[in-house]
């Protein structure tokens, strides 16, 4: 068994790199095992304006680098690879890349979660020029333009009512005839007079260059198509926390997120820790996740240092 590190951090993004610095500036020397989509969705990210300290805004994958390199500067180890097996059950906890075995005294999950998209032509390539999966970050963009949200339940309603303080006019696209939101969103939404809804559609393809200029529609009752021509899409059909790694290792919710305790970042398993879009489902924002990173590093360097005289004796 390779000697343990005092802590492994598994993923990246502002959670894991807070952790990351927190832990190194700590000491702790801590693994990054920061996988091969490194830097999390901020590095689909154009710019980011809503991260404190940044007056002038910064695009997401310069901040992404930049919070790398303080971590770096401070004694953090990094892997740039995936973590294709863990072992919680025992300590020290270990985590495998290929056939490399590494071993912790503690572990933070910080492996964030993906945005579900489409899966239509253009999508990716007009990601962050038009496209986008988070209101809250991008709505700002969109002041006085025309723009659609794609989606029925109550994230696509929170969204679209949130959109309204900057869009002159948004469209809900939905496949169904009715909203799968509770009602009391779905009623917000509809009595709202900038939404307009579409109703019995899909989109097929975002069209644009370099940005949106529409989305192409289908009514899937009739089939008839027709342009929307929006400048802005924003996905709203959820989200899925990347904790395949975990399942029967850490509790997860119905809907696959690690549980933390509480305001704490402490998971089911004792010494595992857990932090930004993994365990949140509510916020979803870099600077939250960035918080969580830091509380977890805390958590662990303290329980670290709780063990340290049951080791001693």
């Amino acid at each position: 068994m390779p000697e343990p590190r005092e802590l492994i951090i598994i993923g990246s993004g502002p959670a894991g790199l807070t952790a990351a610095i927190y832990a190194a500036r700590a000491n702790l020397e801590p693994l990054v095992i920061e996988g091969l989509a490194a830097g999390g969705q901020l590095m689909l990210t154009t710019e980011v304006e809503n991260f404190p300290g940044f007056p002038d805004g910064m695009m997401g994958p310069e901040l992404m680098v930049r919070m790398r390199e303080q971590a770096e500067r401070f004694g953090a180890e990094f892997v740039t690879a995936d973590v294709d097996r863990v072992d919680l059950g025992e300590r020290p906890f270990g985590a495998w890349v290929g056939n490399t075995e590494h071993r912790g005294r503690s572990v933070i999950v910080s492996t964030g979660a993906s945005a579900r998209m489409l899966g239509i032509e253009g999508e990716y390539d007009l990601l962050g020029h038009g496209v986008s999966t988070c209101a809250t970050c991008d709505g700002f963009f969109f002041r006085e333009h025309e723009i659609a949200v794609v989606g029925g339940g109550d994230s696509a309603m929170e969204e679209a009512i949130f959109l309204t303080k900057f869009a002159s006019k948004v469209t809900v696209i939905h496949r169904r005839h009715e909203l799968r939101a509770s009602k009391i969103m779905a009623d917000r939404a509809l009595a709202h007079p900038k939404i307009e809804f579409v109703w019995d559609s899909a989109v097929d393809e975002v069209l644009g260059d370099k940005k949106l200029e529409g989305a192409r529609l289908r009514n899937l009752v009739t089939g008839e198509e027709s342009v929307l021509p929006v400048t802005g899409l924003f996905v709203a059909i959820g989200h899925d926390p990347n904790t395949s790694l975990f399942k029967g290792q850490l509790e997860l919710d119905a809907n696959g997120y690690v549980v933390t305790e509480g305001a704490s970042m402490r998971t089911s398993v004792d010494g595992v820790f857990a932090c930004g879009d993994v365990q949140d489902h509510v916020f979803r924002q870099a600077i939250t996740a960035a918080g969580t990173g830091c509380m977890a590093a805390i958590e662990a360097e303290r329980w670290l240092q709780a063990l340290e005289p049951i080791a001693a004796s």
